[in-house]
């Protein structure tokens, strides 16, 4: 890979990097619709395909792809989209017969098939599975004896835990059905043909920073995830934060102080209604929302920790323009319902953020380091799984309430953890009074909209909180 490559964990993710730029670096200088055409070709030049069958179809998808990176379908209210031309190389999926089939005379496949689906080839004996018959009921899998049947499955599909993803139509590309999707972004990152991608609404941002003005008519604040320690692994943290506000934005407020004043609030929260289901992940709370309508009365009414400092913020400043930027495609959701929206104007991902520094060719490392309002270790920790029943464990203790309330949390890593434990709640069958849901897996550090999925340790803060209370951080953002 070339350096510029080695900052994200796949050339499909490099691929979306360019694009981004491209369409970026036109919409600061104001060329974006005059020039939108040239953008395929500079992307893909000459006559000769990389990968596709031929230049026209690259330079097609490529058309496709600047849609997405200036918002996609306007009339989808998903921020998940399918670019239908870009799926069309997986193979069908389904059950189907390897080279490890004998033709056996025993024939147990043809027998427990119940809807004729299985044949045998007259030469070579050789099982044949009719894809217009079979439901796909595995029972063929299961009784051969030599294993020869297997279930191939999309890489999307097999990423969407939630089966809100699926083959459909005479093509069999992929269809999202947003009744049942999250936005946790799980098949944008997984697909390995770069077919599914999330809107993005970094035009919108650079806008928003352009008529700003240099901050002369309104303050545009950038509210940073703490995950954010995990990315950007090639300069330091103090590096990035400069190199934000070299973008433009005002000011640069941590997100983690809106988790120190959720962990307060639903530390309280819990003590007073005895259960809860936590409000921080809004792909898990869509879940919860879309298939466990009958848990929705145990849902915290506490806001995110994006919604809670932001609109704290906003009411000392009713003026000042609020972007978010974080791992998550589903925040890009969070921000336009009616709840969070008065707070909260846009939301990118880190992606989203290399292709601005892109943009405008920022090198971060060159800066000399600037720091944030520290907020609590109990708040940056909100980045990963267990991070929030940790922050309200503390957030009970401070208050004095340990004394009479036991906290019986259980931190659910990944959306089928929290699948599991709803079902039991739903049930009365759950040990637990606390259900912390994280969509992805390991937590908000494994989100869609990260560059770089690493185990690595996370950057150290310039300002080395670690001995902060959560009470200390709500009295900084109070003053």
């Amino acid at each position: 890979m070339k350096q510029e490559n080695r900052k994200f964990d796949t050339e499909v993710q490099y691929l979306k990097y360019k694009v981004l730029k491209e369409v970026a670096r036109r919409t600061w200088d104001g060329t974006l619709l005059d020039t939108i055409l040239d953008i395929p070709k500079e992307i893909a030049p000459g006559s000769t395909p990389s990968i596709r069958c031929c230049i026209y179809k690259e330079r097609a998808i490529l058309e496709e792809r600047i849609k997405m990176a200036m918002g996609g379908d306007r009339n989808n209210p998903n921020v998940i989209e399918v670019i239908g031309i870009a799926c069309d190389e997986c193979p069908a999926g389904g059950y189907e017969v390897g080279e490890a089939c004998r033709g056996c005379l025993a024939h147990n496949c043809e027998y427990v098939c119940k809807f004729g689906a299985i044949s045998f080839d007259e030469k070579s004996h050789i099982a044949r599975i009719d894809k217009s018959k079979c439901v796909e009921c595995g029972q063929c899998s299961r009784v051969c004896p030599y294993g020869a049947i297997t279930h191939r499955t999309r890489p999307c599909e097999k990423a969407c835990k939630i089966r809100a993803i699926y083959a459909g139509g005479e093509t069999k590309e992929a269809k999202i059905d947003n009744s049942t999707c999250i936005a946790c972004g799980n098949c944008v990152y997984h697909c390995p043909w770069g077919a599914i991608s999330d809107k993005s609404f970094i035009c919108d941002v650079i806008n928003m920073i352009k008529e700003s003005d240099g901050g002369k008519n309104y303050k545009v604040y950038a509210v940073i995830a703490p995950s954010i320690s995990s990315q950007f692994a090639y300069a330091t943290q103090g590096q990035v934060i400069a190199g934000i506000k070299a973008l433009g934005f005002s000011e640069v407020v941590e997100a983690a102080l809106g988790a120190d004043i959720v962990a307060d609030e639903e530390s309280r929260e819990l003590v007073s209604k005895g259960t809860l289901i936590s409000s921080c992940c809004p792909a898990f709370l869509s879940h919860v929302e879309k298939q466990f309508p009958e848990l929705i009365p145990h849902l915290s009414q506490t806001l995110s920790p994006m919604a809670a400092i932001c609109k704290l913020l906003k009411q000392r400043e009713p003026s000042s323009k609020f972007v978010f930027i974080g791992p998550c495609t589903a925040k890009k959701l969070e921000f336009q319902k009616k709840e969070v929206r008065d707070f909260v104007d846009s939301v990118i991902t880190f992606e989203e953020l290399q292709a601005l520094f892109g943009s405008r060719d920022i090198d971060i490392t060159v800066f000399n380091e600037e720091s944030t309002m520290g907020a609590s270790v109990f708040g940056r920790n909100f980045a990963r799984c267990g991070g929030l029943a940790d922050a309200v464990r503390e957030g009970i203790c401070e208050h004095g309430d340990n004394e009479f309330f036991e906290l019986k949390s259980i931190s659910c890593n990944g959306i089928e953890q929290c699948v599991s434990a709803l079902v039991k709640m739903k049930y009365g069958k759950l040990d637990a009074n606390f259900i912390e849901g994280m969509a992805c897996v390991g937590g908000c550090v494994g989100g869609a909209g990260c560059p770089v999925h690493s185990t690595d340790k996370p950057k150290k803060d310039p300002l080395g909180n670690e001995s902060v209370t959560i009470s200390d951080s709500l009295k900084r953002v109070s003053e």
